[in-house]
């Protein structure tokens, strides 16, 4: 069983919500591509991660939405190195990073009105463009 994955203080994933599994890389790196299964496929069940608000909760899912399998599991893959060892390491790491940035709330958009120079510099721009447009015309004279 892998080891439970510490993100922050008071936040786990227990190694009960991991699931470990190594399979063949594809790729260049002749028959060692055949025959050494170095690339790791780990998958976490959302809900088993302990600590975690709800609001970030849902903050990961909506982050790894394409990468969940029919079951629900968020899906990590690595296959970086030929080491079986060091994939599993960056795709713990992997996984520690997304979480962690699931925990930061979004800074809210506070609404802004346009100065008035954007404005005048805006209506300036259309003014060109539009007498650039007439003066293509045919019947310009």
């Amino acid at each position: 069983m892998p080891d439970p994955i510490e993100i922050a203080p008071g936040i786990v994933v227990p190694a009960e919500a991991l699931a470990v599994k190594a399979v063949r890389s594809g790729g260049p790196g002749g028959q060692n591509v055949n025959k050494v299964s170095s690339k790791i496929e780990l998958r976490i069940r959302l809900e088993g991660i302990q600590g975690l608000t709800p609001e970030a909760l849902d903050r990961l899912r909506h982050a790894v939405r394409n990468r969940l399998d029919a079951e629900g599991r968020w899906i990590i893959l690595s296959d970086k190195t030929r080491d079986q060892l060091k994939n599993l390491e960056d795709a713990r790491a992997k996984a520690v990073q997304t979480i962690a940035e699931a925990l930061v709330p979004p800074v809210p958009r506070r609404a802004t009105r346009p100065t008035k120079a954007s404005k005048t510099r805006r209506l300036e721009g259309k003014r060109i463009a539009g007498e650039k447009k007439r003066m293509r015309r045919k019947d310009y004279e």
